[in-house]
């Protein structure tokens, strides 16, 4: 196999109305990939189905920019913890099914990656995104929330499974924000957390060859992607307290995804500016082991005049 001659590029941000329905999702997702001229697409479902998953209630916010409407978090108080079990597989079912249509549609091109939230991340979902609150119970009350995390991390595995069988190249595995010092020490995380996140990434099929991990935040521990298996780093190299992709790269010995600013540049142009970060990531790197994207999702209200831009510099 050769050498690439350009470094591969995508993007990916919520569309609020489309998601709800996982032809509609498909479909939008189709195009966009298509339209920008993507060489892999990161899946992004609805972001609430996880929570939705384990009982948490939503409703559509009915506005493209905004996103699902809480009603009913599944753990409004710490004894919750010990009820948390999966009661809506349908949640997740949709985002197969519509994975599943995305990855036809483009065809091994292309690959497709589904999103899977880390089993803390989802806590935090089911206690109102509290990401305080989850932290605080977990570290007083190990003995309720970890059973939870438990219980998570075999749903999430069960979908990653369905997912790649579904036609997914792999998982795009989001640490959100909790392996960050903001969060916590580094040892805690490796004491309470560390496990749950290896029962997934661990027991992930020998057909996903392209899984990547993506922690979320500023601050970040950033030696614990040693102990998380995959092909692929992904975090936003414009929050404090974060490597430089070519720092990255050498610290994991994986690729890196990342370089574009999802809330800079590409939020706020103009293009010329997006082409010249695409160029920097290229230059800092050597274009070898990256995926040019954003940092994490991008806005909604994103201009495609933007996302225009990753391609044609790439291609220039």
């Amino acid at each position: 196999m050769g050498v690439a001659d350009r470094p591969p590029f995508g993007a990916w941000g919520h569309t609020y109305r489309e998601e709800w329905s996982p032809a509609q999702l498909a479909a939008v997702t189709v195009e966009r990939a298509r339209q920008f001229g993507w060489d892999f697409v990161k899946f992004q479902p609805r972001a609430s189905s996880f929570a939705e998953a384990f009982g948490s209630v939503y409703h559509p916010a009915g506005h493209r920019l905004k996103g699902p409407v809480l009603e009913k978090e599944a753990v409004p108080d710490l004894e919750a913890w010990n009820t948390v079990a999966l009661v809506n597989r349908q949640a997740l079912d949709d985002q197969v099914d519509s994975l599943h249509l995305v990855a036809k549609q483009l065809g091994f091109g292309v690959p497709v990656i589904q999103t899977v939230f880390s089993p803390l991340t989802v806590a935090g979902y089911l206690v109102g995104k509290s990401s305080s609150r989850v932290v605080r119970e977990l570290r007083k009350h190990p003995e309720l929330v970890q059973p939870a995390m438990e219980r998570i991390a075999e749903a999430l595995v069960d979908f990653s499974k369905r997912s790649v069988e579904a036609g997914a190249a792999g998982i795009f595995y989001a640490i959100s924000g909790y392996a960050s010092r903001d969060a916590m020490p580094e040892d805690v995380y490796r004491e309470l957390v560390l496990p749950s996140d290896q029962a997934v990434l661990s027991q992930l099929p020998h057909a996903a060859w392209f899984n990547a991990v993506h922690l979320c935040g500023s601050k970040l521990h950033f030696s614990l992607v040693d102990e998380m298996p995959s092909q692929v780093v992904s975090w936003s190299i414009h929050n404090l307290g974060t490597p430089t992709l070519s720092q990255g790269r050498n610290l994991s010995g994986r690729a890196v995804m990342g370089g574009l600013g999802q809330r800079k540049s590409l939020l706020y142009g103009p293009p010329a500016e997006v082409q010249s970060e695409a160029k920097r990531a290229i230059a800092d790197t050597g274009g070898r082991g990256l995926l040019l994207a954003p940092g994490c999702s991008v806005p909604p209200r994103v201009r495609e005049i933007n996302l225009m831009a990753i391609g044609e510099a790439v291609a220039a």
